[in-house]
């Protein structure tokens, strides 16, 4: 059985920049996989290339074993991809947008499946509203609905909760979990890294074109172990600055091993007479995880 997706030494330059650097990775069909990094990383590239939007200049990238160059047509009628972008027809209605997506597939008829995925992504009240009556989080829906109208075995999120509310988000994730369990490959890329760790099965962490992390996602979690404080204080002292695991606005995030650790680093601020004006202490998610190993991928380039 081929990998749902398999990329093998893909590589990609745009002028001075390389967006890809030798990226190797293989999904299996049905898993739930997530795509992180920072900014810049290369994860829409790498997208864009399965979706034959992008070529590479070296490397080979395959969907369910069809190349995305050489047998173009099968791999992209095997992909559903849904990007960053808020791209949209202003002509069309919402239902006639996902019935000409269809169309572009070759398929008609399909009034009851995107009746289901209207409900899906509560969408049946606006089916006959044109596209530039909705607003961002709606139009987001409607290009998870463009991505989905052909049932396409591998579905690609690119950043699909992204400006959607709380409630919707809850929703939609129903709805990809239960495409996941009827046997779709999803893969996911978000900032929300929370939303990656009670999704995916696996994840690989992308670096300035590099994959630098690539295992489950329990293994990831015990990569870090022991707990993390957050303190709010003016400073810390010199020997605790290279545990920062992450600082915002004068707040700070210390990995420690102990709870014994807790006691002298308290130990260490009365002692050079610094205030902490609020503690909090939180057990390791997949955010400490990528924050660590990020900064230890940028020490070692």
């Amino acid at each position: 059985m081929p990998a749902a997706v398999e990329v093998i030494d893909l590589a990609r330059r745009f002028g001075d920049v390389t967006a890809l650097d030798g990226v190797n990775l293989s999904v299996a069909q049905g898993e739930f996989f997530g795509l992180l990094g920072p900014n810049g990383a290369g994860k829409t590239t790498l997208i864009s290339i399965l979706a034959g939007l992008t070529r590479a200049d070296r490397g080979t990238a395959r969907v369910l074993g069809h190349d995305v160059i050489t047998d173009f047509r099968a791999a992209r009628r095997s992909l559903g991809v849904v990007p960053q972008e808020l791209v949209f027809d202003p002509f069309f209605s919402v239902r006639e947008t996902l019935t000409f997506q269809a169309g572009y597939f070759g398929l008609r008829n399909q009034d009851a499946w995107i009746d289901e995925i209207l409900q899906h992504l509560d969408l049946t009240t606006k089916a006959n509203a044109n596209m530039r009556s909705l607003s961002g989080g709606m139009k987001r829906r409607v290009l998870v609905g463009q991505a989905l109208v052909h049932k396409p075995p591998v579905i690609v999120l690119d950043e699909p909760t992204a400006g959607v509310d709380v409630e919707l988000r809850q929703s939609l994730w129903g709805f990809i979990r239960k495409l996941n369990r009827d046997g779709h490959t999803i893969i996911l890329t978000t900032h929300y890294l929370e939303e990656a760790e009670s999704l995916c099965g696996r994840i690989a962490m992308l670096k300035a074109g590099r994959v630098v992390a690539l295992d489950t996602t329990h293994n990831l979690l015990a990569r870090v172990t022991g707990i993390t404080c957050r303190l709010r204080v003016e400073r810390l002292p010199v020997p605790w600055r290279s545990r920062v695991v992450r600082e915002d606005g004068g707040a700070f995030w210390i990995g420690l091993a102990s709870f014994g650790e807790l006691e002298a680093l308290l130990a260490a601020l009365r002692v050079e007479g610094i205030a902490v004006s609020e503690l909090s202490i939180d057990e390791t998610d997949l955010e400490d995880v990528f924050l660590r190993i990020m900064r230890n991928s940028e020490a070692a380039a």
